[in-house]
């Protein structure tokens, strides 16, 4: 029996790549997304490959999306073994440019939409004694960084949440995973929202932000494959015990590694050297 896989956020990176992994390997695979006029280049993938992938629409934010897509997959397939919450977007601006309705809005999508639909998701795999909840985080979810306050602020809310939620589910079979990228190729920084106010001349961060971006710039000239990102998904899956949490790329591993190992004064200087 093929187990079935339900991924947010597929109509690009990591949801995209992961898609087609999915698929590839065996998995049924519904691939989701808000928008599915964007969903072209997916499906001729699908169709070329003869994957056992269909993408349907889903908005994190919408709770009728929400339930009619489970009750077509359910119908379909009748059952879900694998959420892989990956839908999301970046705010980029200095929190005192931001308004509370922009950081809303961020929550939102990023964390209240992982949890509108893990709500939904968990009774189906209490009920089949087994399942995995993947949570796409970022190393975002360990280490704040200038210039992105209100999505490092979702990426540690993630964590959290999954961290708890592996207790409360690990009586039922169910497993929670979370996966922690660093930058990542892919159209993510040029997708990401930017505060009105940051981008005014008169911002007192104005020059800070565009040095922020400068660095990112830099960054993704080196930045990890999403596709590498949908090979640990993978390995996951195929782990009977898999871990708390997967790192996945060298730049978030080193500062990882240099916050587990340095003072908190010492990694705060060599942030502010290298990152501000």
């Amino acid at each position: 029996m093929h187990r079935v896989a339900l991924i947010t956020g597929c109509s690009s990176g990591i949801g995209y790549e992961t898609a087609l992994m999915l698929g590839r390997n065996g998995f049924r695979t519904f691939a989701t997304m808000r928008n599915t006029k964007k969903s072209d280049s997916l499906q001729e993938i699908i169709t070329k490959e003869g994957l056992d992938v269909s993408i349907q629409q889903l908005d994190v934010n919408d709770n009728a999306s929400i339930e009619n897509t489970i009750y077509n997959i359910k119908n379909e397939a009748n059952r879900i073994d694998v959420l892989i919450n990956n839908a999301g977007f970046g705010l980029v601006g200095f929190f005192e440019d931001l308004t509370l309705d922009e950081i809303r809005d961020q929550f939102e999508t990023n964390f209240f939409g992982v949890l509108n639909i893990t709500k939904k998701i968990i009774p189906i795999m209490r009920l089949q004694k087994s399942g995995t909840i993947i949570n796409i985080s970022s190393g975002a979810g360990q280490v704040g960084f200038p210039g992105i306050s209100a999505y490092v602020s979702t990426k540690f809310a993630i964590e959290g949440f999954s961290e708890s939620l592996t207790y409360e589910l690990l009586p039922y079979g169910i497993k929670v995973v979370i996966i922690e990228p660093g930058v990542i190729k892919t159209n993510f920084f040029r997708n990401c929202k930017v505060s009105e106010h940051s981008v005014k001349k008169n911002s007192t961060y104005s020059t800070s932000l565009d040095k922020f971006q400068k660095n990112i710039e830099i960054m993704q000239e080196h930045a990890t494959s999403p596709t590498d990102v949908a090979k640990v998904i993978i390995q996951v899956l195929g782990n009977s015990e898999p871990k708390q949490r997967y790192i996945v790329g060298n730049d978030v591993a080193m500062i990882l590694e240099a916050k587990k190992n340095l003072s908190d004064n010492e990694f705060k200087k060599m942030m502010i050297q290298n990152i501000i």
